[in-house]
Formats: C-alpha cells, structure tokens, sequence
C-alpha cells in the first residue's frame, strides 16, 4: 500500500476514523455485533498498511470485545487505482489480527462482490487466506438479501449502494461482468467530508 501524498500517522488515523472505514454498530439476527467496512471510503493511497494495523489494533479489535461477531464488508464502488489497498496489503492486514479475533469472526457479509472478486476469491483465497475465513464469507447480491441476516435498522448502508442496486436491477448483465459500472465506479474517490449524509434512509424502512 503505498502512499502518493506524505501525511503524517496521525493524519492518517484522523482521515480514517472521520471518513467512517470502519464501525461497529448494530448486530445480525444471530446477535452478532457487526463490523462495518465500506470499501469506497477507504483512502488507500494516503494511508500506509502500518498505520492501518495499528488503527485497527487501537480503535477497532477493543471494541469487539471478546463475543463473536460478523463483518459486514461492502464493496460497492470499490476500484484499484482510488480505494483498494493491493494484494500484499490486505495479506499483511490478515496477518496481523489477533488469533482471538479471527476466531470470534463468525461470518463475512459480502455486498456487491462482483464477478472479478468472486473469481479471485475462488482462486486465491484459499492461498491468501485461511480456509477458515474464506469458509466464513456469504455473498450479497442485492441489500434486500442482506435483511435475512441482518435486521434493517441495525446497519446504515450509504446511498450510493442502493444507487447500485438500482442499476443492477436494469442492467442485469453487470452482475456477471458482461456490463461495466464505468459511471458508478470511476467516479473518483471518496470526498474528504463527512461521509454521514451519504447515508439512505432506505435502511431503516
């Protein structure tokens, strides 16, 4: 994960915690707390894989506790050049949970994996990754699926997931990588500002 912009550790952990990468609110049907990550916030040419670790070793695993919970990892608007940290970066954050951690995990909520993170996942996960967790992972074609495990006022999702929603439902040929989201997905990255806005109602209806 390299950085094009030099800014400082703190900085770095500043920008991740005001563009909301990471929280943890809510719980699945099972009463699980759940992780958050929204994959288009995060920056990942301005924050290093050091200081991601350490953010999610200070700010995120104490949080956990010591009772299961679930990731709920959305990956709409994710693209290589604005906002995914590269193989070798997610390995080393992998790496670096605490085996504790990693045994509480019980379940990886998937939205909007498209055919590309399917097929990898299919083929290298296994290498990457420990089966354990790639045993873990349920794909989330669609928000409406995500209300079977997660009940709808327990998680915010931004608008922009709906947006795409919207636009699988008219384009079905996306879903299988025969149609590009070029509009939604080159947009550019994420502003700077608080992403809390960008949050739909549509989540608690």
């Amino acid at each position: 994960m390299n950085c094009n912009a030099i800014i400082s550790e703190i900085e770095q952990e500043k920008l991740l915690e005001k563009l909301q990468v990471f929280k943890i609110k809510g719980k699945d049907k099972r009463c699980r707390k759940i992780l958050r990550i929204i994959g288009k916030f995060f920056p990942a040419r301005l924050v290093n894989v050091d200081v991601m670790n350490k953010y999610l070793e200070e700010r995120v695993f104490p949080k956990l506790g010591k009772r299961k919970f679930c990731v709920l990892y959305v990956h709409t608007g994710v693209n290589r050049t604005e906002n995914f940290p590269g193989i070798s970066a997610l390995r080393s954050i992998y790496d670096s949970i605490p085996t504790n951690v990693k045994e509480n995990l019980e379940a990886v909520y998937f939205i909007h994996s498209g055919l590309q993170a399917r097929l990898f996942l299919a083929t290298f996960g296994r290498f990457l990754f420990s089966s354990g967790l790639y045993g873990k992972l349920r794909y989330i074609s669609r928000v409406d699926y995500l209300w079977e495990h997660v009940k709808r006022k327990e998680v915010e999702i931004p608008e922009f997931v709906f947006d795409h929603d919207d636009d699988l439902e008219n384009r079905p040929m996306m879903d299988y990588g025969l149609e590009s989201d070029h509009a939604r997905v080159d947009a550019g990255p994420p502003t700077f500002d608080s992403p809390i806005s960008t949050y739909s109602m549509r989540c608690i209806s």
